[in-house]
């Protein structure tokens, strides 16, 4: 049986393409379920102090991450994130250095 897997994305707009990044990350879930590829767990969206958007979610299984990499209506919407964004990591948030972080909700 696949067992499911927590992701933590993180996108760093470009300067003066917040509000286009957030209409992609708005696209992004939708899209996941539509293809069957993430769970029914409610995902979460925050914003970093730096504006990064962090986005957790949970993939059905580890081959339905891998089955997002090459569909392309997903391939479609992380082509333009990476227009106008960076993709970050947990340790290049200014709040990965504390024990308890807090980020504001998006929703």
């Amino acid at each position: 049986m696949a067992t499911s897997t927590i992701a933590i994305a993180l996108y760093k707009p470009f300067p003066g393409q917040e509000d286009e990044l957030k209409k992609l990350v708005a696209l992004h879930i939708p899209a996941l379920r539509k293809e069957n590829l993430i769970t029914e767990r409610e995902p979460i969206q925050l914003t970093s102090s730096d504006g990064t958007i962090i986005e957790i979610f949970e993939w059905q299984s580890s081959e339905a991450s891998d089955k997002a990499h090459v569909l392309p209506s997903i391939q479609k919407i992380w082509v333009a994130m990476a227009e106008v964004a960076e993709f970050k990591t947990l340790s290049d948030l200014p709040e990965s250095n504390k024990p308890f972080p807090n980020f504001l909700p998006i929703n």
